[in-house]
């Protein structure tokens, strides 16, 4: 059979893009099939815009700080429609380069929602990017689902009267009260965001901690930095109905509060985007909420057809995305051998003010393996000594296997962590150990020179298996 395309990808994020432009690279005949963003949520919903709200937030502190090395400054007060709207430029731009980038690799853009007719046949039907598309059909002799994720609401009343990250970004005034239901990554960088442009904010978890599977000793420190931030934290507490009186909404909660917001804002989980695939008419095989099920390959359960990214829930961040689709052109397209990447030292961040971030295994993970060294410091940074803000701790640690000496992982918890952990997950990576941090001279006066100046062991952990 001849069909229209060698290869059509559902999805223009980050790793559709990516899987796409590679595979054209090879002389593949591709198309990339997009409803509502170039670029994906990423770009326009999630990490970029994201990221410059965190860095819009920081302003008010710094001018603040400058008091302690002889400036003047005044905070002045924050216009949120003007960040919107320059945000809005920047996504525009970032949207083009999207385009423009799978132009120049000769892929063919279709805009419209794709659904499967059946195995290598795609309807595309007109959608939110271009509600005036003519409905088209098209065929692929191979089929790549990379259609990220989408917010979770908790079935509770009144959920659809809360706000999620899709709207968060949209909001035409900064709400002065917000509740934030969640602590993982969205609701903890959301609760940042907005304590730090002056709103009152409460941050509701069900745990006694934020950030469910993160190190246990940063997840005490980040619960001391958002309380030092101004955030008021509502811990072993679930809500239960969500009401709205005018324009105030009451949140009410399992252990009888009731909090009055002028905003709620759910941060509780995502989950794959598979909604009018017409998977139905395949024989790919989805799991635990949608996840759809592929092997070490993305291959799905359907031959010729493959999943990468969110959508698959291995590891859900961009450039794991990134590199699946990059790995999945190359082992369909290429020549050679696939390039490899290291999943199992993915580093992470988690951009709160200090930021948090980390590379390979927790405490306890690698203690399921063998006895661990754990190496700890906490310290006022530099700036903050005359800034002020005494009580902005930064936290590092570094966990050892006691048998290799190999620093297995690191984590941090400060200003410029995500900075500091890229450099430092090439050494986790490479499996370098202790000796190796401690030969390193460090650059004085950094925080990073704490990484390689760590000589005394703050506690042996046992083997916990």
């Amino acid at each position: 059979m001849a069909y229209d395309f060698d290869l059509l990808v559902i999805g223009a994020g980050s790793g559709g893009v990516r899987c796409a432009r590679i595979a054209a690279s090879y002389g593949a005949r591709v198309a990339v099939a997009e409803s509502r963003h170039w670029g994906g949520t990423c770009v326009n919903l999630g990490c970029v815009p994201k990221k410059l709200f965190v860095q819009a937030s920081e302003f008010g502190d710094i001018a603040r700080d400058s008091h302690g090395f002889g400036w003047n400054t005044q905070p002045g007060t924050h216009d949120w429609p003007s960040l919107i709207a320059a945000k809005d430029r920047e996504i525009t731009r970032l949207n083009g380069i999207y385009v423009s980038m799978l132009e120049k690799a000769g892929v063919t853009l279709l805009t419209g929602h794709a659904r499967f007719v059946d195995s290598h046949t795609l309807r595309i039907d007109p959608a939110a990017l271009d509600p005036d598309a003519t409905p088209r059909t098209v065929t692929a002799e191979r089929i790549v689902i990379a259609t990220g994720s989408t917010p979770v609401r908790p079935d509770i009343p009144g959920a659809e009267l809360a706000i999620t990250s899709d709207e968060a970004f949209h909001l035409p005034q900064r709400p002065e009260r917000v509740v934030i239901v969640g602590s993982g990554y969205i609701g903890i960088e959301f609760a940042g965001i907005f304590a730090g442009l002056g709103s009152k904010v409460d941050l509701i978890y069900r745990r006694d901690l934020p950030l469910r599977g993160f190190d246990e000793d940063m997840r005490t420190a980040l619960a001391e930095a958002i309380t030092t931030r101004g955030i008021t934290q509502h811990a072993h507490a679930n809500p239960t109905r969500i009401t709205q009186e005018g324009a105030e909404y009451a949140v009410t909660l399992d252990n009888g509060q009731t909090l009055r917001a002028d905003c709620v804002f759910l941060a509780t989980g995502r989950r794959p985007k598979i909604d009018g695939l017409g998977l139905e008419n395949t024989t790919i095989t989805t799991a635990d909420s949608g996840r759809i099920v592929v092997d070490a390959h993305s291959q799905t359960t359907q031959p010729g057809v493959y999943a990468i990214g969110d959508v698959t829930d291995r590891i859900n961040l961009t450039p794991v995305a990134i590199a699946e689709g990059h790995i999945l052109a190359d082992s369909l397209f290429g020549s050679a051998p696939p390039r490899q990447w290291s999943f199992n030292t993915t580093p992470k961040a988690v951009f709160f003010s200090p930021p948090l971030a980390t590379v390979g295994l927790t405490e306890a993970e690698a203690a399921q393996t063998g006895a661990v060294d754990v190496y700890m410091t906490r310290f006022t940074p530099m700036r903050h000594t005359l800034g002020g803000r005494k009580d902005r701790k930064t936290v590092m640690k570094l966990v050892v296997a006691q048998d290799s000496q190999k620093v297995v992982g690191v984590h941090i918890l400060g200003d410029d962590a995500p900075e500091m952990l890229q450099a430092v997950a090439i050494a986790v990576t490479a499996g370098l150990t202790k000796a190796d941090f401690d030969r390193t001279i460090g650059i004085h006066p950094t925080s990073a020179e704490e990484l390689v100046t760590l000589r005394t062991r703050t506690r042996e952990t046992p083997h916990t298996p």
